[in-house]
């Protein structure tokens, strides 16, 4: 365990971060499995994936995953939204 004032401060934004960045993570994740299952059995595909589309775009822009990487998830949702219509 640390024994310096900033070193346990530290301990604690960390552990902030990484509860929040869980969260978020999270939140991507279910919204990406909503638009696979809407997709599926033929619900509202263009409206989950919009919903989808937002989270990851804030997960991106708060920096919980990379930039690409959201490009990436929204990209393959889209496809995947277009061809069960």
């Amino acid at each position: 365990m640390a024994h310096h004032k900033s070193a346990l401060k530290r301990i604690k934004q960390n552990s902030k971060r990484r509860m929040r960045n869980r969260a978020v993570k999270t939140r991507v994740k279910t919204s990406e499995k909503q638009v696979r299952s809407a997709a599926k059995t033929s619900g509202d595909v263009s409206g989950e994936l919009q919903r989808a589309q937002s989270v990851i775009d804030k997960a991106a822009k708060k920096g919980v995953i990379h930039r690409k990487t959201a490009a990436r998830k929204i990209s393959r949702l889209s496809r995947r939204a277009n061809t069960s219509v």
